[in-house]
């Protein structure tokens, strides 16, 4: 091969293979800064897809998680409201058994049925003041109930409830009115309040229902949501020992092509010797 002076082959072609090891480091740094083996599409254009999608399905699985809780979080405001109903309820038989015996003279029956009276008026309240976010839940004039449970579309993500078929109301369970100030009134509130009883109980039952519905909702949830980041973090996530290898593979590329340039910059010193 000439000495050349004009044209320095070998120094053009050390900075090109310098400039590949720059820009190999480079990527290296950002891909261990940023924790990801894809900072650009230009790394994995399918693979950045693929976990762009993952991740948004992620969030829309955790979103879901929240509206079940919330759900749970509602449900067990109605079936609160129902557990004190029932307790008012045994105390009414309590009173009406208690009103119902010749032990008990027309003076302190008027006491009971105070109390009584009292009782079913706050149960009357109770089913028209218990609400979640301004919606009834006790009334039975609420509305069909929809929570999303899932990051698609379709009825297949969503859990109803019909607040419209729990009506708590002392009207509803046939207490209204009733008082035990006479001795058979007392006795016959036996019959109205068991049924009430019964009927609070099949509410209960149908919001317990819900509530474990949801709860088992919320643990699928959970578990697609560990799937699906796991799914993500293989195609998206740097390997740092991978990286951290390439990195000082480069590196040492890097240190020995600046060596190589100086050494190969230096050539033409020898053609200039030819001339003096």
């Amino acid at each position: 091969m000439g000495l050349r002076i004009n044209t320095n082959i070998a120094s053009q072609e050390v900075q090109r293979n310098l400039r590949v090891s720059n820009a190999s480091q480079e990527a290296e740094f950002s891909k261990l800064s940023s924790g990801k083996r894809i900072t650009k599409s230009a790394d994995d254009a399918a693979g950045l897809a693929i976990a762009k999608k993952l991740e948004a399905e992620t969030k829309g699985l955790r979103m879901a998680t929240r509206n079940a809780n919330d759900a749970i979080s509602l449900v067990q405001v109605a079936e609160g409201g129902l557990n004190e109903t029932s307790s008012i309820l045994t105390r009414l038989r309590e009173l009406s058994i208690q009103a119902g015996s010749d032990t008990v003279g027309e003076a302190e029956r008027g006491y009971l049925s105070l109390e009584y009276e009292q009782l079913v008026q706050e149960a009357d309240r109770i089913s028209k003041t218990t609400s979640f976010n301004g919606r009834p839940l006790l009334q039975g004039e609420g509305e069909m109930l929809s929570f999303q449970v899932g990051a698609y579309g379709g009825q297949e993500n969503m859990i109803e409830l019909d607040s419209a078929s729990t009506d708590a109301s002392a009207e509803s369970l046939g207490i209204s009115g009733t008082n035990v100030r006479d001795k058979s009134d007392a006795i016959d509130n036996l019959e109205k309040i068991d049924a009430a009883i019964n009927k609070v109980s099949a509410f209960r039952a149908n919001f317990g229902s819900i509530q474990s519905r949801l709860t088992s909702t919320i643990n699928n949830l959970d578990v697609a949501v560990v799937n699906q980041e796991s799914a993500r973090s293989r195609i998206e996530d740097v390997d740092v020992a991978e990286s951290t290898a390439k990195l000082a593979s480069s590196q040492i590329k890097n240190a020995a092509g600046t060596a190589t340039l100086a050494q190969a910059n230096a050539l033409g010193n020898s053609a200039l010797r030819l001339i003096g």
